[in-house]
This record gives C-alpha cells, structure tokens and sequence, in this order.
C-alpha cells in the first residue's frame, strides 16, 4: 500500500509541474507528454475556465473517472465513477463601483495624472493594471469606490466640472471571505471535503471523456476554490481546445470553406497562446464564453474544423517575431477598422483598416435572349409564374403578351394541367367529364380530379374548415365547395375575400400562376445549392448538400432572380460565386433557374445575415439605457463627432437635458445596444421638433477589428488559400509553425 502512495505522489508532482507551474511560465512548445496516472495530455497545455462561482456541479464520465482529493497532503477518493455530484457554497458575492477617468500605456504617466487629480478633489483616486484586456496592457486611473451605480453617475457631474468627460463606469465584485467545496457524492457515498481541498478528475481510460453542463470534454477537470467562489477548469492540450473553438466561432454549416476554417484556426490559436494566464489569479488561462473565445467543447467538433486544426498544427502569427493580438470579427460590414479607433490602446502596425474585397475573386454571367413581357393579373404581374412554365415545357412560349391575358379553351386548360401532373410524377386521371359551364369554380374541380386530389378533399378538409374558406362565395354545392375550399387552403386560389366571381371566366396568365404554386411547392421538385461558376459547356458549377456538381442548361431558358417577395426575368445575371440558386431537373438538365436573394455587393462579407441591418429604437428606450451609464437626463439628440477611416463612429455626441457627453469606440456599440459602430442615424420628430425615434441603418457584427470571419469564408470561396487570407486581414505578418 505504501508503494502505491509512493507512485500517486510522483504522478501528482508530475501534475503540479507541467499543468500549473507551466501556466505561469513562458509556453514550451516541444513535443513533450504528460501522463496523469496514465492519462495522457500533449503539451501545450490550456486551462478554460467552464464555470465561476459554482454550487452544485454535476460531472459525469463516459467510461469511469479517478477523482483525487488535494490539499495539504492527497488522496484517491474513487477509482472508477461514472457521476459525481459535489455540493459546494456559492460565495456571496458582493459588488462595488468605480469610475475609470483615463488609460495610459505608461505607469508613470498614469501615477502622473492621478496625482494631479487628487489635488482637485477629496476623494479616492489610484491606479490600477487593466484588468480585461483587449489589444495591450494599460494602466487604469481609477476614482472610487462607490456603493451604487447611482452614486458613480451621480459623481461622473464633478468629474465633468474638472474637464473630464472620458469617464466610464466599472463593476467590481468583492468577496468577504474564501469559498469552499463542502462535500461530494460518489456511487451513492457521501464524503466530506477539507476546507482548503481541489479536486482533479482523471478520465480511466484514454478513450474515456468528461462531461459537465450538458457538454463533453477532452482533457481533465480540476476543482478548486478562489477569490470568486468555486471553479471548473478543463485542462487539456491546446489543439483538441481548438478543435471546440473553431466551429463554435465559425459556423462548419454556414460557411463550409476549409481554408476559412484554417484561418481561423491559426488566428485562435495565437489568440489562446498569447492570452495564457490572463486569468491566473482564478487558476485558468482564458473562459469559455466569447469574451475570451467561444468554446463548447467535443459537442461542437466537426471534420471540416477538425481537419482545419490538424492542418495547421502549431501555426501562429507573427508580427517582429512576437505572437499578434489575433482580434477577429464576425461581419466587418465591407470595411475594417483601425483598432486604436475601437479599443483603448496603440496603433497596432497589422491592425489596420483593411477593404473586405478580393481583387482576384472571378466574375461569371449567365446570359438569356428571351424576355417577356409583364403580364397583370389582379395587379400582379405573373409573367415570372409564365416564364416558369415555360421552362418546364408546360405551356407554350408566345411572344405575344396579349395571349396569356386571354381565356384559355377548356381542351387547353386541361392539357396544361396534365402536363404539370405528368411533371409530378403522376398517372393519367380516369374519364374526366367536361363542365357544362367553364368558369373558375369548374377549374377548381378540373384541377382536383385531373391531379388526383379528390381524395385529399375528403379526408384533409373538415366541413367547418371548407364553410370558413369559403364564406362570401355563392352557388357551391358540396362537391365544388370542398374543390374550391381545398384549393384556397393550399395557397392555389387565392383567399376568399380576394377571389373574385366564380362563375366568370379566367385567364391564361392566371391559370398559369395557380399551376406554377402547385409545382412550386411539391416536395422535392425545386433544389436548393450554391453557384460556383460557369462549365466549358456553357453549363453551371453548383454545390448541393455539399456535393459539387456540373449541370448543363436547356436553351432556350428563361432567368428569374427573386428578391424578397419580388420575382423578375432578367435578361442576364452576374454572378461572382457563392449566390443561393434554386433549380429544377428535367432529363439531366436544368430548365429552370431561380438566384435567391443574392445581396447587390461584391464585398467578401456579403454572405453574413448582418451585412446590412437596420433597427428603430425610441427615444424614451434609449434615454433610459444611457443613463445606466451617463447621467444625462433626458435624451435630446445624437451626434456623430467623428468618424474612422471604415466610416465607423468612433466619437458620439450624447446631447441630454442634464449634461453632454463623448463616448468613443467600443463604448458606443455598448451604450445604444447596437450590433456595430459602422451605421448612420435617421431621426423622426413629433409637433414639437423633438425627436421621437432614433433609427439606426448599419452594416456588420462585432468589433470590426481584425480577421472578418465571414470575409475568410468569402475569400475561400474564391480559391484563396488561409495563408493569404490572415495576411490580407493582419497587414505585413508571418505565420511560424512553433511546435
């Protein structure tokens, strides 16, 4: 028994060393191992931190777990659990306020200006490191405290009777005393914990993983008390942490691009490595969340990210041969920005505004010699619901417009409607009589026996539902009455307050429209994929649930391009690659192509659902957010002061009642609850010429520093490999394999 202490004292050692003495020391990039009791763990080494201030922790494994109780001395509290529950006291936290008046990069010109100001006024002024760092450690001048936010805005008028209009208002939690594990319970076995004690969960076996919240983990878990309750950290090494960074910031479904996924792997990697022991102080490097990097663990892995890791192995930016601050961002809106514009701090020489254009993206048009002319039906111009069938072969071509405004003969009617059946794949309807009278209740019923539906009418359709449907309609016995109903409730027809007379005759463009919507929404008859480019054959480059495909195009062929609720036949498209298209198949071709909602730009982020936004805030709702932060009493007005060479806003006039005040880079984004910075402001007024609502017309997501995510993909798309794209975004860098 003593020898086997012996051996769990030497692995514990071997522990200390090289997990946590290693956070504190400069990174080691060999290829050296560590093994806890058999547990293996590459260096280097990452420490996240899943959880602050915990209570009741839940851990579980998926093949058994050791779990070892450390504090002045050690032991094996359990050999091979599969759950543990361990109860500890969530520390009372309690909070204080204090005023940041200025930030300097030099220490001795922060002590400089906090000494100045202490002459001004009686109270607490000192100078603090900054704590939650973005690009470079600065100093802060802090006033304070203060018990309330209250009391800091209310201070924030004197600061500003000194000249100091820069002021910003931070939370500071405190704690009275140390937390504590309590106890923990193992196979139904409650055992009591030492005060000072952590903890450390060891998978048994390498193929075993942890899990805790819902999600799994590689690596090992350590438990331990600190300044601000209980901590989760997950030790692991760095690159299997990547490989739960990189699809949880750069979605593998949204932007299927290896190299973008390359490029974000590099840049979070460099990102972890220089930010390792930001949070010593709570025994972790960086947290979970996306304040450090968003991290969900094994739950998020994907083979594209995954490979995209293992790709790019120990590579690192580098700017004078030192690791960059590796700033990224969701959607640069076309533009990024200086980072001295958006974050306290230096010009950084590789953080510099930078256009989201590839110059050497390739451009494709896709060119139609027929046209057509609108055709009107109630209003509506069906001539894209014509060109359609056409396409398909339904219904003739006339370049005569007046032809489809004209009422089509039942024998017609009926061959159009037979050939949408024999395009859906159906057989044959049986005898079908002719009406005795040929209006649009006749049509109704011409449809549904022609297309097989009847029993549809029957079974999907209650009475209540077809009396409902039909309300306002005269003249519709049982049978029409259920045709007519039935065809409404699928979006056929339109709705009964919008149909008009039954008993009159109809149109061909308006049969037309109700044949296209019948088509249009059969399963599986439109596909969905993604342009790549234009074939030798004059044919399309497409992808379809990731398969890349190579189709040739039916001639001749009508174009449509549909735009939010509108749909129009140009007579070309231009394309540059990554556009949404819908098809139709015929015979190994496509005779019918649709470009979906493809943003008029020819910038990289012009995929991101934030390239463009726009929100309306009132002026009530805004005063009341910044006031939170500025006491400025009732919001007058809001003024851009300046702007960055992208047209961000970097200083923000805030006109009130009370006071004004200048807010600058980042802040802005926080105090009005914006996605970004780069946006202009319209103003409504009421009958006084005071404004009423504020709206905010903008473009992007995030920050707008550094690596624009969506912008990687963008250049991915266009054959640029993640070499490229890093140096595009962080100007005159190198990337270095360090390990």
């Amino acid at each position: 028994m003593k020898k086997i202490v012996l051996n769990h004292t030497k692995y514990f050692i071997i522990l200390l060393v090289s997990v946590f003495i290693l956070g504190s020391q400069p990174v080691k990039f060999a290829q050296d191992k560590t093994f806890f009791h058999g547990y293996l763990i590459q260096k280097p080494i990452m420490r996240i931190g899943l959880g602050v201030n915990l209570s009741d922790i839940r851990i579980t494994s998926s093949s058994g777990m050791k779990i070892y109780e450390i504090n002045s001395s050690y032991r094996l509290i359990s050999e091979d659990a599969d759950e543990v529950f361990i109860r500890g006291r969530r520390e009372e936290l309690t909070e204080k306020y204090v005023i940041q008046v200025a930030r300097f990069r030099d220490r001795e010109e922060a002590e400089l200006f906090a000494q100045d100001l202490k002459t001004k006024m009686e109270y607490k002024v000192y100078v603090s490191e900054e704590s939650e760092k973005i690009t470079t450690r600065t100093h802060q001048v802090i006033v304070g405290d203060f018990m309330t936010r209250g009391d800091a805005l209310s201070f924030i008028k004197t600061l500003n009777q000194l000249g100091i209009e820069d002021t910003w208002i931070l939370r500071k939690e405190i704690t009275t005393e140390d937390s504590k594990p309590l106890w923990i319970l193992v196979n139904d076995e409650l055992k009591s914990l030492h005060d000072k004690t952590m903890l450390y969960f060891v998978p048994s076996n390498p193929q075993s993983f942890l899990s805790f919240g819902g999600r799994d983990y590689h690596g090992i878990f350590v438990l331990k008390a600190s300044r601000r309750g209980i901590v989760l950290v997950n030790v692991l090494n760095v690159e299997d942490y990547l490989k739960g960074v990189v699809p949880s910031e750069l979605s593998p479904y949204d932007f299927p691009e290896l190299e973008a996924h390359k490029a974000q792997a590099v840049a979070a990697r460099t990102y972890a490595i220089k930010n390792r022991d930001s949070n010593g102080d709570l025994g972790f490097d960086i947290c979970d969340t996306p304040n450090s990097q968003f991290y969900r663990g094994m739950n998020a892995e994907n083979p594209l990210s995954s490979r995209a890791v293992e790709q790019t192995k120990g590579e690192v930016i580098l700017y004078g041969g030192k690791l960059i601050d590796a700033l990224y961002t969701s959607t640069c809106g076309g533009m990024t920005e200086n980072v001295e514009e958006i974050f306290d701090g230096p010009a950084l020489p590789y953080l510099r505004c930078t256009e989201c254009v590839y110059d050497k993206e390739k451009e494709w048009i896709l060119q139609s010699n027929d046209a057509l002319q609108p055709i009107f039906v109630r209003g509506k111009n069906v001539a894209p619901s014509v060109a359609s069938l056409i396409n398909l072969g339904v219904i003739p071509r006339k370049n005569d417009s007046l032809f489809y405004q004209e009422s089509p003969a039942y024998e017609e009617a009926l061959s159009w409607i037979k050939n949408v059946g024999t395009l859906l794949g159906r057989q044959d309807s049986a005898l079908i009589v002719r009406p005795q009278l040929w209006n649009r209740r006749s049509l109704a019923s011409l449809m549904v026996y022609a297309l097989g539906w009847e029993s549809r009418t029957v079974n999907l359709l209650l009475e209540k539902e077809k009396n409902f449907l039909t309300k306002g309609m005269d003249g519709l016995d049982g049978e029409s009455g259920r045709h007519v109903a039935y065809l409404i409730q699928e979006g056929i027809f339109p709705a009964s307050e919008e149909m008009v007379n039954l008993e009159e005759s109809f149109s061909r463009g308006e049969l037309a429209s109700y044949l296209w919507r019948v088509i249009r929404d059969h399963p599986g008859m439109i596909r969905q994929g993604v342009f790549q480019g234009l074939n030798d054959s004059g044919g399309i480059k497409w992808i379809e649930n990731g398969n890349e495909k190579d189709s040739s195009l039916t001639s001749p062929l009508f174009l449509l391009r549909k735009s939010k609720d509108d749909r129009s036949i140009p007579a070309k498209i231009h394309f540059i690659g990554g556009e949404d298209i819908r098809v139709i198949e015929k015979e190994g071709k496509i005779c019918w192509l649709q470009l979906v909602d493809s943003p008029l730009s020819n910038t990289l982020d012009r995929d991101s659902a934030y390239h463009i936004w726009r929100e309306r805030k009132s002026r009530e709702k805004l005063e009341k957010r910044i006031n939170q932060f500025y006491p400025v009493g009732e919001l007058k007005n809001l003024i851009p002061q300046r702007k960055g060479k992208s047209n961000r806003v970097v200083e923000l006039l805030i006109e009130g009642t009370e006071s004004r005040t200048i807010v600058k880079g980042l802040r802005i984004r926080r105090v009005l609850g914006l996605k970004e910075t780069l946006f202009v402001i319209d103003r409504e007024y009421d009958n006084n010429g005071n404004v009423r609502h504020f709206t905010f017309t903008g473009r992007g997501w995030g920050h707008g520093v550094g690596l624009c995510q969506v912008g990687a993909f963008g250049m991915a798309r266009a054959d640029a490999d993640y070499r490229e794209i890093l140096k595009k975004y962080y100007l005159d860098t190198k990337i270095k394999k360090i390990y």
